[in-house]
């Protein structure tokens, strides 16, 4: 347990980011998953349509430290392979 002022002031405020960076991440895993889901059905519209909204939320969430840039990065780049490939 935290003793002194400002230990405990910067618990207070691990939490907060804590709590903050969980949603981000959260909202991250939701966009890619359903442009996974997209993928597995095999709707190209919907895939193309799932990656133009996840691409933008994956790279805040890397602008904002909540997954290193080059996961992110990696991670458009591989749903953008499977739908061109999907369309294709």
């Amino acid at each position: 347990m935290a003793n002194t002022t400002s230990a405990k002031k910067a618990t207070r405020k691990i939490e907060r980011r804590t709590a903050v960076n969980r949603a981000r991440r959260s909202r991250m895993r939701t966009f890619v998953k359903k442009v996974e889901e997209a993928l597995r059905q095999g709707d190209a519209a919907a895939a193309s349509a799932a990656l133009k909204e996840a691409g933008p939320v994956l790279m805040r969430a890397a602008q904002l430290g909540v997954v290193h840039k080059n996961t992110a990065s990696r991670k458009v780049s591989r749903m953008t392979r499977a739908v061109k490939a999907l369309t294709a």
